[in-house]
């Protein structure tokens, strides 16, 4: 299905969730694929557009997750099919290192112009968030000829060995995977929420800990770089305290730490914003994207100040597929997309309807006993609600997969986080009309009442 015939914006359910053919192609996956690589909800995508996911039995399914904020634009965005579209039929590699293109020339102006910042600067082009996290790590300790890495709690950024030892959750990221590449450090996030002395004093005294932590146990002459995400995404879309992150960067600016945003989830207007760093103002030395770059074709970035990008040698940055011509034509695509229909505004309407339904809910269920909203948190089209047990504010993982499941059958796509696996995360697609977005907001109030 092209973009120009486009599927109903409709939720439809024809079959029992998880259907035959799905059932069927599960039944294969599991004779074919390794068991490591897991599903949270086996239903075979055939088509997909907008809002919705069509699979192989003919049900529709509203998508709150995007595939992990990667369509932001929208699954099969008409300016995305056509530019890759028009890409492939011309030519489908060549590597760049070896006989470059302009695509990649194109994207790379593109975030050094749209990512914070006025300074001059540069980017290099990569395959996934992981990659492009590790090589922030690589150009970090070029030009700071240090080697220590500090990143926070409830903390993700990859899988790859050096990533899953930056990665703050143990299961199932790193268990069983290590040893882990060494010099990594974690200190304390700004965690509102569940800050012991109050979400009032979260943002100092978490900053005053994270730098003391660096000083004393560190040394922060070596420390190459810090690496956080301006609002945690596998953590549990934790948005560390206001004040928390200019803090850090100042830390890091005083003692000439390459300070890192990585933005893989949070970035190309998913918070209302380009970047979530926006928010404070805040500038990165470098920052990673991923994800939403090109609207669901594999492509990541590292984009920084032009004297630390430039301070790896000649060769030490690349990969065979890294900024492949076809993913960056789709990144063309996807950010005229963002920019022509404000994406920007759309995220900032979605987070107003999702925030003041889901605080209506968290009143509702303020008395459940069996299920309780402890935090209605996020920006834009990034929101989550964290369940806890009635009493207080013990972690209730055992709801959250409930009322996961509860959503899946009546063919909403919802997504699970946390460090403790009690936090539900909503990522709806920018383009998603509201009346689906109302109809998904229906059935989660059904799953919470059902649970």
């Amino acid at each position: 299905m092209s973009a120009a015939t486009p599927l109903p914006q409709e939720r439809r359910l024809v079959t029992a969730i998880p259907g035959p053919k799905s059932q069927e192609l599960q039944a294969r996956k599991l004779g074919a694929v390794a068991a490591g690589v897991g599903t949270t909800l086996p239903v075979y995508v055939s088509r997909a557009n907008g809002g919705v996911l069509e699979d192989v039995d003919g049900n529709s399914l509203i998508d709150f997750g995007s595939g992990i904020a990667v369509t932001n634009v929208g699954n099969s965005a008409e300016a995305v099919v056509a530019k890759a579209t028009e890409q492939l039929a011309a030519f489908t590699h060549t590597c760049f290192m070896v006989t470059p293109y302009e695509g990649y020339v194109a994207v790379a102006e593109q975030l050094n112009e749209l990512t914070p910042g006025d300074h001059d600067k540069r980017t290099a082009l990569f395959n996934s968030g992981a990659e492009a996290v590790e090589n922030a790590v690589k150009i970090a300790r070029a030009y700071t000829k240090r080697t220590a890495v500090v990143v926070f709690d409830h903390g993700y950024h990859g899988r790859t060995n050096l990533t899953m030892g930056l990665t703050a959750k143990n299961m199932p990221y790193k268990q069983g995977f290590g040893p882990f590449a060494p010099d990594i450090h974690r200190v304390p996030v700004a965690y509102p929420y569940r800050w012991l002395t109050g979400a009032e004093n979260c943002a100092a005294e978490a900053a005053a800990q994270a730098i003391d932590i660096i000083n004393k146990q560190i040394g922060a002459e070596n420390v190459a770089a810090i690496i956080i995400e301006p609002i945690q995404g596998e953590g549990g879309f934790i948005e560390p305290a206001k004040g928390f992150l200019p803090a850090i960067v100042e830390y890091a600016k005083a003692n000439g730490i390459v300070f890192v945003a990585d933005e893989i989830q949070t970035g190309f207007c998913r918070t209302g914003q380009w970047f979530a760093c926006d928010d404070e103002g805040v500038v990165p030395d470098l920052i990673t994207t991923a994800k939403g770059i090109a609207g669901g074709l594999p492509l990541a970035a590292v984009t920084g100040r032009a004297e630390i990008m430039d301070a790896a040698h000649a060769g030490g940055l690349g990969g065979t597929y890294g900024g492949n011509p076809v993913a960056c034509a789709a990144a063309l695509g996807a950010i005229e997309t963002m920019k022509e229909q404000d994406l920007n505004g759309k995220a900032q309407r979605i987070g107003e309807i999702m925030l003041g339904r889901l605080r209506a809910l968290q009143e509702k269920f303020a008395d459940n006993d069996s299920v309780r909203i402890g935090e209605v948190r996020g920006r834009g089209a990034m929101i989550a609600v964290e369940l806890v047990k009635a009493g207080g504010k013990e972690p209730n993982a055992e709801a959250t997969a409930a009322i996961a499941k509860a959503c899946h059958a009546e063919g909403l796509v919802v997504l699970t986080a946390g460090t403790y696996g009690n936090v539900l995360r909503f990522l709806p697609p920018l383009v998603m009309p509201e009346h689906l977005l109302n109809e998904g907001l229906d059935i989660l109030e059904n799953a919470f009442a059902a649970v």
